[in-house]
């Protein structure tokens, strides 16, 4: 009977040898996994630290855009209405231009010395005005060279100072 319990012993013995080389087989494929998973894990890691850094950054650029706009308010300046008969290019028919504009400035101290110097910038927008065709305002495209125009006008009339925009407060054409 000894001889039949350490048979059995024996074959369990064997059992335990290859259920821990199986383990053996078994561990470096469960470690490849495990490595995957924490790369992956790391990687997702480093993903959200990157969205969360920019999303911080973009707030903080967003508060100090905000910030800077709020610690110099614009001004503005009405200009007298302008009233001019466009070119007529060879036509009959007179058309007239009448337009209503108002000056961004970037402070208070600039309306105080742009003032003075009103009745050059009238001249400037009436000889512009003048040679306008009323082609030339046709569409948006028209409209915003006109605009850029009046406000290059402007700046170089009033050199070395300068203004933000000329803004459009109605736009006649009759």
């Amino acid at each position: 009977m000894a001889t039949v319990t350490a048979t059995a012993n024996d074959t369990q013995g064997e059992d335990d040898i290859a259920d821990g080389e199986q383990a053996n087989k078994k561990s470096p494929s469960r470690l490849r996994v495990s490595r995957k998973l924490i790369l992956i894990a790391a990687g997702g890691l480093i993903v959200l630290a990157a969205l969360g850094g920019g999303g911080y950054r973009f707030l903080a650029a967003h508060k100090a855009a905000a910030a800077v706009g709020q610690s110099k308010p614009v001004v503005f300046l009405d200009m007298p209405d302008v009233l001019v008969n466009l070119s007529s290019g060879g036509s009959d028919r007179t058309q007239y231009l009448k337009v209503k504009v108002t000056l961004e400035l970037p402070d208070q101290a600039m309306s105080d010395q742009i003032r003075p110097l009103m009745p050059r910038l009238q001249d400037a927008f009436q000889t512009y005005l003048r040679e306008l065709r009323p082609t030339d305002l046709d569409g948006s495209a028209g409209l915003y060279r006109l605009k850029e125009e009046l406000t290059r006008r402007v700046n170089a009339a009033i050199a070395p100072n300068r203004i933000n925009a000329v803004l459009f407060k109605e736009i006649v054409v009759q």
